[in-house]
């Protein structure tokens, strides 16, 4: 069975340090929206042009553009054991779209990373960034003495890290994406785990969560 994750999580949960660790680990590709989107614009497909020309203006790029970007990289060979979504789906309409992409596709294992709003206020108050590259400073590229691990430049503060913001920011990712954890959550393939804890529990619960749903799923 193909092991296909959708990784959800707020700002802040460690979704993305998760996805990347079980992504390596299961030798499938982390598929992220702002990566692939970005790959599409340097590479010139025709949706990459699209998005290219959209972002030039100053706007959003569509619903459209974005499913369509994201369908041609899951046809990729090398999706075909498996894939974690990392920022995709974020809406409903997304969420429908991708379950139209995985016709005939073994199950989307939906894995909800819950963290309470105060420990994320926490964690991301105190989140370094690369001043150069715009890496964060985390277990895979850890500070060195105010130093990126990755390109050695200056670890500073985000902007948007700030408290106020870090809270309003949350309330936006509430917002946005009760209703897709609502559209997922009564599927046997949806789980649900404490991401208020280390990295290293939190992985374990993820592989155990998931290994749990892939063996439901075959059975």
């Amino acid at each position: 069975m193909a092991l296909n994750v959708i990784m959800l999580g707020a700002p802040g949960a460690g979704k993305g340090t998760q996805a990347d660790r079980f992504a390596r680990a299961k030798g499938i590709p982390k598929i992220s929206t702002g990566d692939i989107l970005r790959e599409a614009v340097a590479t010139g497909t025709a949706l990459g042009l699209q998005a290219k020309a959209i972002m030039a203006r100053g706007e959003l790029v569509s619903d459209e553009i974005v499913i369509g970007i994201v369908n041609d990289r899951l046809a990729r060979d090398d999706a075909k054991k498996g894939f974690v979504l990392d920022g995709f789906p974020r809406t409903v309409a997304q969420a429908m779209a991708l379950d139209g992409i995985m016709q005939g596709r073994d199950p989307l294992i939906i894995v909800d990373i819950v963290v309470g709003a105060e420990e994320l206020v926490r964690r991301l108050g105190s989140r370094q960034v690369c001043e150069r590259c715009g890496t964060n400073a985390d277990e895979k590229n850890p500070a060195n003495a105010g130093a990126c691990g990755k390109c050695g430049g200056r670890l500073v503060q985000r902007a948007d890290d700030n408290a106020e913001t870090v809270r309003e920011r949350l309330k936006v990712y509430d917002r946005q994406t009760k209703p897709l954890v609502e559209y997922y959550q009564a599927r046997p393939t949806f789980k649900s785990i404490n991401g208020a804890r280390t990295p290293e529990q939190v992985a374990a619960d993820l592989n155990t969560a998931i290994a749990t749903v892939a063996t439901g799923a075959r059975a």
